[in-house]
C-alpha cells in the first residue's frame, strides 16, 4: 500500500485493503424472505388467549387430544389470533408442562364475531371465529333487561352469518312476558330460566354438534349457566350492584370448553360480560336484515331510502303513522332509527 502518489503531489493514495467494514451487529447471515413450509404441523383449536400465550387443543387423529401453550410465529405477529382459530402447530407438541410450541399458520375462518368500542370507532375487535351460533343470556330482572342491546348482537350475528338463541334467566325474579313479547315476530328460539330451575336438557340439544358463543350483560348469569353445562369449567360468578344496578365483570378472556352430551358433543366459548357493544365494523346495509319483521315493510320504501325518522315516503314510518305495525314492531322500530342514526350522524 502506498500512502503518497509518486508524482510528488499531496494526494494520498488508497486501494481496497484500506477499507474497513463495520460487522453487523444482527449477524451477517443475508435475510430471506422464504419461509419454511412446515410441512409437520398438526393442526388444533385455540381454546383460550392469555397475554401472548394460546392454549390449543391438538387433534392428530381426531381422538388422542391433547393441550399445548403456543407461542405464535413472528410473521403472524400483525394477524390476531382469536378463541376459535383453526391453527397449525410446531414445536415441542408433548403438551408437558414448561413447554411451548409455536403458531405457524391460521386457517381460514367460516365466521368472525366482532365488535367495536362504539359505533363511530372503525377498529374492531374479533371476539370469536368460527362459532356457527350465538346464545345471548339476558336478566328478566337485576340487572334489568336491555332490548337495545339484544338487538345490537342480532345485528352482530346477522353480520356475521351466526344463528342467535335468547336464554332469559332469574325469571322467578320477575315476569319477562313484555320483554319477550318485543322479538315474538322474530324466528328467534326464546327459553327462560329460574335461578332454581334451569331448561339444561333443553339447551343442550340446542348446543350439541355447534360451536356456540356466550354473550350477554355483566351479571345476568351467564357464567352461572356455563358451571351448569360443563361444571368442570368452574367459572367465575358475580353478584350485581345494588346501588348502580351493575354486574360486576368475572371472566376476563373468551375460553372454550367442550360439552358433552349423550347425544353428541359440542363447544360452548364464555365471553367476558360486557354492558356496551358497538357496530363500527358492521355495513349500515346489514343493520335492516338484523330486523326482519321490518325488513317486509321496508321493501316498499324507495330505492335509497334512509329509513330515519325523517325519511321522505319511508314505508316504515308511513306505516308507523298509520298504527299498521304492531306494538312489538313499533317498539324495534325506535331501536333500529336509533342504531341508524348513530352511523348517519
Amino acid at each position: 500500500m502506498s500512502w503518497w502518489n509518486d508524482d510528488d503531489t499531496d494526494e494520498p493514495e488508497f486501494d481496497e485493503s484500506d477499507v474497513r467494514v463495520r460487522p453487523s451487529r444482527r449477524g451477517s447471515r443475508p435475510r430471506t424472505k422464504t419461509r419454511p413450509k412446515h410441512e409437520d404441523a398438526v393442526t388444533g383449536t385455540v381454546l383460550a388467549v392469555d397475554r401472548g400465550r394460546y392454549t390449543v387443543l391438538l387433534d392428530e387423529d381426531g381422538v388422542n387430544e391433547r393441550d399445548v401453550t403456543c407461542s405464535r410465529a413472528s410473521e403472524l405477529r400483525r394477524q390476531p389470533i382469536v378463541n376459535g382459530d383453526r391453527v397449525d402447530v410446531v414445536g415441542d407438541l408433548s403438551g408437558e408442562p414448561g413447554t411451548l410450541a409455536r403458531i405457524v399458520r391460521i386457517s381460514d375462518r367460516s365466521t368472525l364475531l366482532r365488535r367495536s368500542a362504539d359505533d363511530t370507532d372503525d377498529v374492531e375487535r374479533i371476539i370469536v371465529a368460527n362459532a356457527d351460533q350465538m346464545l345471548i343470556v339476558v336478566a328478566a330482572a337485576d340487572p334489568e333487561p336491555r332490548a337495545r342491546l339484544v338487538d345490537r348482537y342480532l345485528v352482530a350475528a346477522f353480520d356475521a352469518g351466526i344463528t342467535p338463541l335468547l336464554v332469559v334467566t332469574k325469571t322467578d325474579l320477575a315476569d319477562p312476558h313484555d320483554f319477550i313479547s318485543l322479538f315474538a315476530e322474530l324466528p328467534l328460539t326464546v327459553l327462560t330460566s329460574r335461578t332454581d330451575d334451569m331448561p339444561l336438557e333443553r339447551i343442550r340439544t340446542l348446543l350439541v354438534g355447534h360451536t356456540t358463543v356466550f354473550v350477554g350483560h355483566s351479571g345476568v348469569g351467564k357464567s352461572t349457566l356455563v358451571n351448569a353445562l360443563v361444571p368442570e369449567a368452574r367459572r367465575s360468578t358475580g353478584h350485581v350492584n345494588e346501588v348502580t344496578g351493575r354486574g360486576r365483570h368475572t371472566s376476563s378472556s373468551a375460553v372454550s370448553y367442550r360439552l358433552r352430551d349423550d347425544q353428541g358433543s359440542g363447544w360452548i366459548i364464555d365471553t367476558p360480560g360486557v354492558r356496551s357493544f358497538g357496530l363500527g365494523h358492521v355495513d349500515t346495509d346489514n343493520i335492516l336484515g338484523a330486523f326482519p319483521d321490518l325488513s317486509q315493510v321496508a321493501d316498499n320504501c324507495p330505492r335509497g331510502c334512509t329509513h330515519l325518522p325523517d325519511a321522505p315516503d319511508c314505508a316504515l314510518n308511513e306505516a308507523s303513522l298509520a298504527g299498521s305495525l304492531s306494538a312489538s314492531a313499533a317498539q324495534r322500530l325506535e331501536s333500529l332509527q336509533r342504531l341508524l342514526t348513530t352511523f348517519t350522524g
